[in-house]
């Protein structure tokens, strides 16, 4: 490869992907051909949904082009036979070959599964075609457990990759501290993990709105970052540009190739239509090349 072929190979911006509800997936009139063909869409487990409408939300984020990702919210899954249905049911009704596997934060488990390792380790993913896995990661810490704790968490599940074969990433919760995100994922190869690192971030919302789901979802570091730049951060929701935090994220994955950084992963808080304009106005999304490409295919 010429110099000129690398320079026009590596990107000039930070990709996306992006997370929903199941709800969104099934009813939201913007989602045909709101976000580039080929997009990761997340969908939330938040244990009130039935497999079925799981399935049929992931089914029509297939349908519309995009990659489903749906979540396996490990101690809110009621039995082992629940969890196996489940699987086969979005790989064959959904096309699922992609998902992410996270604890599920409950004190006191709603069935047989304390943790993500026990979900993997059924083989249930691996039985019904699942390739890619996302896992979580805790850049500000968590309550529930220690940094130790949570490091050799992530150690079990790289291995887990390597001996199995499965591709696994790991995709953090939303925070607005970019400069310890950053450090994070630079620690974590000092620590035995080399998987692919996807930062979590919030959409164009704001402030109470950000605080309101910083509060729900627990990451209290982000409550008390949120509250000491409430002036700029205020700007920033008024415009609709989380910049103050991706900017300096995709300043690092520009700048150093080798970094665990691979990817953002957008909180929608304000919208799905409001984080995607703002997406293609930055330039992580392409959505009349990806259109375009989407129709040459077939």
């Amino acid at each position: 490869m010429t110099i000129i072929e690398l320079k026009k190979s590596r990107p000039t911006t930070i990709p996306a992907s992006i997370e929903i509800a199941p709800k969104q997936g099934l009813e939201s009139t913007d989602l045909p051909g709101l976000f580039p063909a080929g997009t990761k869409v997340y969908i939330t487990d938040i244990g009130t949904d039935t497999s079925e409408t799981l399935t049929k939300a992931a089914r029509r984020v297939h349908e519309l082009g995009y990659v489903p990702v749906p979540h396996f919210a490990c101690r809110r899954l009621t039995s082992r036979d629940g969890l196996e249905d489940r699987i086969r049911m979005m790989t064959a009704e959904a096309g699922v070959t992609d998902v992410l596997v996270v604890g599920g934060g409950l004190d006191k488990p709603a069935g047989p599964f304390t943790s993500a390792m026990e979900v993997l380790e059924t083989g249930f993913f691996d039985k019904f075609g699942i390739t890619d896995f996302g896992v979580a990661g805790h850049p500000e810490g968590s309550p529930d457990f220690s940094e130790e704790v949570a490091m050799e968490a992530l150690r079990l599940k790289k291995n887990f990759g390597a001996r199995t074969g499965a591709r696994l990433r790991i995709v953090t919760q939303f925070g607005f501290d970019a400069d310890r995100f950053i450090s994070w994922a630079g620690i974590l190869k000092a620590h035995g993990i080399d998987l692919p690192v996807h930062l979590g971030v919030a959409g164009p919302a704001k402030v109470t709105t950000l605080l309101k789901y910083a509060a729900m979802c627990g990451v209290g570091n982000s409550i008390s970052f949120l509250k000491k730049n409430a002036l700029s951060l205020t700007a920033l929701a008024t415009s609709h540009s989380p910049e103050a935090v991706v900017g300096p994220i995709e300043d690092h994955f520009l700048s150093n190739p080798e970094s665990a950084i691979k990817q953002i992963h957008v909180f929608p808080f304000g919208g799905i239509k409001k984080s995607s304009e703002w997406l293609v106005e930055r330039g992580s999304w392409d959505i009349k090349t990806s259109l375009y490409r989407s129709v040459e295919s077939k």
